[in-house]
């Protein structure tokens, strides 16, 4: 037979199982959110457990609370951060406003572990209390938004910035190997003039390098806490240097610069932060689509389609088709991207939708952000490792395809003028003769002069940059 314990909150009293380090209000939050099945994220578990671990030990530096109950505070939470008890963090992520459910939880699992630690019965709340000890001097309304900030900070800095880096410095490595490799370039989906393969990965890296940049910029407000303003900003029932201690503390925790912001109503009030990292990522996602389509269309064949590069051939295709490769890499990171888009449509709305002194939609806003960095971290990877690192270039048929291209014949219109080039390209393309071919045989051009303006290697390079310029 389950055991039970009986606890008692300002509603009445609760039979809660025995075991459980959770408590009373964490078991009303079951009870009212049966939503969805997930749980908080591992990381924003984190988040909160060190910013308990921050004020339990500012307010024992301060003299807020005894010190016995602190320490024990202070072990609980290294119990948990070292991966103990972390199925005690049952709260639905769709629960109350503002995350008081969530935020309950943690400081139960930490009273009841700390009530252990000193020889005492879990729910003893007269030792070790969730409210007066664990949670002394804070609110949910500054502890939530600071959790958002902490959590962010340690997916993006422990996985998602490393990810994103290497991707670019495979790009750049690619660039190199097919900086030789010259293939028809394609706009509107059509024939365009000869590119090289090389350039089309550099530039990738270029376009994910600025994202880099973007998204390291938008994070910097991440480092500015609001922990301290307790209910409303106004730091009631707080030490005047408990604020600055716990972002200090904290800041050595995570190995970042952290402050204690200068209008701690402000730091409560808005979500910007995470709307501006949010957006960058948004805007990184839709770079990413457009890059794994591409990486699919020049993929695409084996024998009807572009053939211009080789991705790696991860695991079978078909269930029915034998011997048939997907882009599956590619086609992950799609839908990866698709759904960090629609997350980024929800912190929006969550972001405007707050009253007066406190945005009571930070539940949401936890989750999607941090899900959104730790899922293009993890894409980021798995398309690096298994994608993007093996592929190869098929050159003999870049090399017809850029021959083959009417497009070369753009490089004709300053020699022969528009109106003949465009003449030339549709004879060539109604019965089948070369470009070339045509010049020639109507003496638009010499054949020595042909040759010069139709050099393939010289007409896929870049202009040169200000600083190569004579």
């Amino acid at each position: 037979m389950t055991e039970y314990r009986i606890e008692t909150d300002s509603m009445g009293d609760r039979q809660i199982p025995a075991n459980a380090y959770y408590g009373i209000q964490t078991l009303r939050a079951m009870e009212n959110f049966p939503i969805s099945g997930h749980q908080p994220l591992p990381t924003y578990i984190e988040a909160c457990v060190l910013i308990k671990k921050a004020t339990a030990t500012a307010n024992r530096e301060l003299d807020c609370i005894p010190a016995d109950i602190s320490e024990a505070i202070i072990a609980a939470a290294d119990e948990i951060l070292a991966g103990q008890l972390r199925d005690q963090f049952v709260v639905d992520i769709y629960q109350a406003g503002a995350g008081t459910s969530h935020h309950m939880n943690v400081n139960e699992v930490l009273a009841n572990r700390a009530l252990e630690r000193l020889g005492e019965e879990k729910g003893s709340y007269h030792k070790v209390s969730p409210n007066d000890h664990v949670n002394y001097g804070q609110s949910t309304n500054d502890v939530i938004p600071t959790a958002i900030r902490i959590a962010a900070l340690l997916a993006l800095h422990r996985q998602f910035f490393p990810a994103l880096e290497a991707s670019i410095a495979t790009l750049n490595r690619k660039a190199e190997e097919f900086q030789d490799v010259v293939k028809s370039g394609r706009t509107h989906m059509q024939d365009a003039v000869p590119v090289r393969l090389g350039e089309d990965f550099r530039a990738w890296a270029v376009i994910l390098n600025d994202h880099l940049r973007r998204i390291r910029y938008a994070s910097e407000d991440l480092h500015i806490l609001g922990l301290g303003g307790s209910a409303s900003g106004t730091g009631l029932n707080t030490h005047p240097r408990y604020r600055f201690r716990c972002a200090e503390l904290l800041g050595e925790y995570i190995g970042q610069p952290l402050k204690s912001a200068p209008h701690l109503m402000a730091a409560m009030q808005s979500l910007s932060p995470f709307v501006a990292v949010s957006g960058s990522l948004r805007n990184l996602a839709q770079d990413l689509v457009k890059i794994s389509h591409d990486l699919r269309l020049m993929d695409s064949g084996p024998k009807t389609g572009l053939k211009e590069i080789q991705l790696p051939p991860v695991q079978p295709g078909s269930s029915i088709m034998p011997g048939k490769y997907n882009p599956v890499m590619a086609e992950m990171t799609s839908m990866v991207c698709f759904q960090v888009m629609g997350l980024d449509q929800a912190i929006a709305l969550c972001a405007q939708a707050g009253q007066l002194e406190l945005n009571v939609m930070m539940p949401l806003v936890a989750y999607d952000l941090i899900h959104s960095i730790e899922i293009l971290g993890n894409t980021l990877e798995a398309l690096n490792r298994r994608c993007l690192a093996g592929i190869s270039a098929n050159r003999d048929r870049c090399l017809a395809y850029a021959e083959g291209s009417l497009a070369l014949v753009t490089a004709l219109n300053p020699h022969i003028g528009y109106l003949n080039a465009a003449a030339v390209a549709k004879e060539s393309l109604n019965t089948g003769k070369s470009l070339r071919e045509l010049v020639l045989e109507k003496e638009l051009m010499s054949e020595a002069k042909l040759a010069e303006v139709l050099d393939l290697e010289k007409m896929s390079q870049l202009p040169p940059s200000l600083e190569e310029l004579p």
